[in-house]
């Protein structure tokens, strides 16, 4: 198999967090502009504050990550760059749209409201765009860990920025310690607004919490999902809903969603009808990108290059763009295809 195929192939990335992407050479430009001592003074020496490594063992150590860079992004000048930056990877990595989420309300320590934490982000996504070409949105979370009350905020940033480069909102956290069924209050607001909603779900917890997130928080995607197989009554909700999972494989495995690469239930899935994207989730986090998902489902799952440029065009179907925007980037998407010469399976 042509392995650099993968490199070449358009991408769509529909679950990429913001404060996933930090660079660490950004970190280190940073710490040095506000005279913050760091544990390293080089980029490969800070990875190893910023990644997971092979010993993680659950989602919440995975997400004890995020405590290391959060402190820097707290400035409408830094969500700008790191918001830019994460579509400059996205256009090394060949992708051709991204949707990036972020917590408004992780953002605003020194000041800023969820109103300029989402425009900071905006900005840098519209630069990025002008810059390397990639389509970018953005995706506003709710926070686990917040209250309803201060999810609420969100929900009504968002509905401002809403047509503006923002397209939908979502839940994330601690998904074992919060369940879904604690913020039907929020998501009401949501879709009394008119908001598409994603919902991280059947990640740490289990399929119940899928089916929550469905009938009992409207949401039109579901964020990972991927033990959605332990109850063939939620499988059968998603099919008949047309509910796209938006599966990140590598941090699946790394977060102990599933017991391994042997175990990974994506190709079931598809073979029982359930809508399946694959996604980086946080590209520095868990040490990946969009070619490294599409190799491992070939290398470690049998997919084929057909197979997985099918699942890249699916995700345009499934994106939060408007018909006319899908349809521009589908021609994008045929036009990228019929140069490197792949059929879609």
């Amino acid at each position: 198999m042509d392995t650099d195929v993968f490199g070449r192939l358009p991408k769509v990335d529909l679950h990429l967090h913001l404060d996933g992407c930090v660079k660490p050479e950004t970190v280190l430009d940073w710490a040095k502009a506000e005279g913050v001592p760091l544990p390293s003074s080089d980029p490969e020496g800070l990875l190893r504050y910023m990644k997971v490594d092979e010993g993680c063992n659950s989602l919440v150590e995975y997400l004890d990550k995020f405590g290391f860079v959060l402190p820097f992004l707290q400035t409408e000048a830094s969500l700008e760059r790191c918001a830019y930056e994460t579509v400059e990877r996205a256009a090394a990595d060949n992708c051709i749209y991204i949707e990036v989420r972020f917590a408004p309300l992780l953002h605003v320590e020194r000041g800023l409201s969820a109103d300029r934490a989402i425009e900071a982000v905006l900005r840098g996504l519209r630069k990025g765009e002008e810059a390397f070409g990639v389509r970018a949105r953005a995706i506003a979370i709710c926070m686990r860990h917040h209250s309803a009350r201060t999810n609420l905020e969100v929900v009504e940033a968002a509905a401002r920025h809403y047509g503006r480069g923002l397209v939908a909102v979502d839940l994330a956290g601690d998904e074992a310690g919060h369940p879904p069924a604690k913020f039907r209050d929020v998501f009401a607001l949501a879709r009394e607004y008119r908001l598409p909603r994603t919902i991280h779900a059947g990640e740490a917890g289990g399929p119940d919490n899928v089916a929550e997130a469905v009938e009992g928080l409207g949401a039109v995607r579901i964020g990972h999902g991927v033990r959605s197989r332990e109850n063939p009554r939620v499988l059968e909700l998603l099919k008949d809903r047309r509910i796209p999972l938006e599966l990140c494989p590598t941090s699946n495995v790394q977060t102990k969603a599933v017991s391994g690469w042997h175990d990974y239930p994506i190709r079931d899935y598809i073979e029982r009808g359930i809508a399946v994207t694959i996604n980086t989730d946080n590209p520095t986090v868990s040490g990946t990108s969009m070619t490294r998902e599409c190799r491992s489902l070939a290398e470690r799952l049998g997919f084929t290059v057909p197979e997985i440029a099918r699942l890249m065009a699916n995700a345009i179907d499934y994106s939060f763009l408007d018909s006319g925007e899908k349809d521009v980037l589908r021609a994008e998407f045929d036009r990228r295809m019929a140069a490197i010469d792949v059929s879609i399976a």
